[in-house]
């Protein structure tokens, strides 16, 4: 298992908890405007934290942290994190995991194992518009991310769905036909597109705030439980 950077303190990644965050690198989409690129495209030239470092540090800080946040780049790309997930329970702690979905027998494998808290799955768009967003050929097979939703709602303890809106890739039509794709799902976040100036491809713009509250109750005709980040 490979950690490219650690935040040792959040009260954002993780939904009411205090926690820690790492990052993985690596990531099998190639979203344009993935705020994390050096992760995916440049893993290479970020240090990497040896996972006894990190298993020390949470030690140290038991009855401080509340859990772990494991996002990327992609965290299912790696093959041991079931290893490591195990090594943060022992700690006593609780576990947050970030995915694109397109691993749902993996994902479905940590849940079953009781690996996984809370899980939060980006939705990068419409099913017509999917791999376009995910910077993807045409032939990628929407039916992992399908798996995943599905797998996610029947079977992890808390979760959100959420998706990143960039005005030149959502419309908001795109976005309504998300709302009926996971319509009876608990939590659906519409998070305002940042420029984190680590940005895979450059050209892309957000909405106003305005836009977005237009956005919202759109998406709230069929889902009122979304909710807006970064507004």
């Amino acid at each position: 298992m490979v950690i490219k950077g650690l935040q040792k303190t959040t009260l954002l990644d993780f939904p009411g908890k205090l926690a820690c965050t790492i990052f993985t690198a690596g990531c099998n989409f190639r979203c344009p405007f993935c705020h994390n690129s050096s992760l995916v495209v440049r893993s290479g030239e970020v240090d990497e934290i040896p996972v006894k470092s990190f298993l020390s540090y949470i030690s140290k800080r038991k009855g401080l942290l509340d859990g772990v946040a494991i996002t990327g780049g992609e965290p299912l790309l790696n093959p041991d994190i079931d290893e490591l997930m195990r090594k943060i329970r022992a700690e006593g702690l609780l576990i947050k995991l970030d995915t694109n979905g397109a691993y749902p027998d993996r994902l479905e494998a940590l849940l079953d194992e009781g690996l996984v808290d809370y899980v939060a799955m980006d939705i990068k768009n419409s099913k017509a518009k999917y791999a376009l967003t995910a910077g993807l050929d045409e032939s990628f097979d929407i039916s992992t991310i399908e798996r995943s939703i599905d797998i996610i709602m029947k079977k992890a303890p808390d979760y959100e769905f959420r998706t990143t809106v960039v005005r030149e890739l959502h419309t908001p039509v795109d976005l309504a036909e998300i709302s009926e794709w996971i319509t009876d799902a608990k939590n659906y976040f519409l998070q305002k597109y940042v420029d984190s100036g680590d940005i895979l491809s450059d050209g892309f713009s957000a909405y106003s705030d305005g836009e977005m509250l237009e956005i919202l109750d759109l998406v709230r005709k069929k889902m009122p439980q979304t909710i807006l980040r970064g507004v």
